[in-house]
């Protein structure tokens, strides 16, 4: 079965609240819960995905279980959006976490890893993709505290969780970081996340060498236009409309469109991969 995905113009829409939720998007995104089928690939290892709730998050715990990994799931306060996460995680015969709370909390970066290993023995996978965004069309409009609570968010909080999730770790470990095409290509209106993009994608190949000897490896996904509920929640309506339309092929990709880069990272298939940055762009080159 194949990933159901739309082509703009996509139905106007804006939410009014961030992070925003699942269940208003139109048309609704694929996140795999029909089409992706698992191999085996991490059958018994531990993962923890910040952003689980929803989105491309949502979209690596679907693969993940269906792959054989129990999950810990990872979320501000989207309660609903997190439930049904961990239903088709469980659906799927594996057991999930669901750990609500805010990764800008330098203490909560300790204590969501604390929890998975104390829960199920050990890490063996973290996807960090907790992010957050604005739009702004002028560098006046975005205040000092939104330029903080961006960078405590996409990048601040990935340090502390990767520094934690390191010494519970072994060989064989893998962290994944979500960056974005933004990383390379930065949209002037997403000013302070594309900064943090850049950064995030300096910090995965800084890191991937601290830690290689010790069998950790260190990636990152840099996703082009994805239809998730960050995009109705901070852009404008008639951004939503054309959302995706500057891509080769067109339209923004779905979730489960990204799934399989989360694998592979995952996995002993990407066993010498560390370092890297995998694009998954809808065509736009990263070169």
């Amino acid at each position: 079965m194949s990933v159901k995905h739309s082509t703009p113009p996509l139905p106007e829409q804006q939410q009014h609240r961030t992070p925003g939720l699942t269940a208003p998007m139109h048309p609704q995104p694929d996140h795999g819960e029909k089409s992706y089928r698992g191999s085996n690939r991490l059958a018994g290892k531990i993962a923890l995905v910040t952003g689980g709730d929803s989105g491309i998050g949502r979209a690596v715990c679907i693969a993940y279980a269906r792959e054989g990994a129990d999950v810990a799931i990872a979320y501000l306060d989207e309660h609903d959006d997190a439930q049904e996460t961990a239903d088709w995680v469980e659906e799927a015969g594996r057991r999930s976490l669901l750990l609500p709370g805010d990764v800008r909390d330098r203490a909560w970066c300790r204590e969501l890893v604390l929890t998975t290993v104390n829960t199920f023995g050990k890490l063996d996978v973290l996807v960090n993709n907790a992010a957050y965004q604005m739009t702004h069309e002028s560098a006046e409009s975005i205040s000092d505290d939104e330029w903080d609570r961006t960078f405590d968010t996409n990048i601040g909080a990935m340090f502390r969780i990767s520094r934690e999730a390191i010494a519970h770790m072994k060989p064989g470990g893998a962290i994944i970081n979500t960056a974005s095409i933004n990383a390379d290509r930065p949209k002037p209106t997403l000013l302070a996340y594309a900064a943090t993009k850049g950064a995030i994608q300096n910090f995965t190949g800084g890191l991937a060498q601290l830690v290689a000897e010790r069998g950790i490896r260190v990636n990152c996904v840099a996703p082009g236009p994805i239809w998730t509920p960050l995009i109705p929640s901070t852009m404008p309506p008639e951004h939503v409309r054309e959302f995706g339309q500057a891509t080769p092929m067109k339209r923004p990709g779905q979730p489960a469109e990204l799934a399989g880069a989360y694998v592979l990272l995952a996995s002993c298939e990407g066993s010498y991969i560390s370092g890297a940055t995998l694009a998954v762009t809808g065509g736009t080159p990263l070169i």
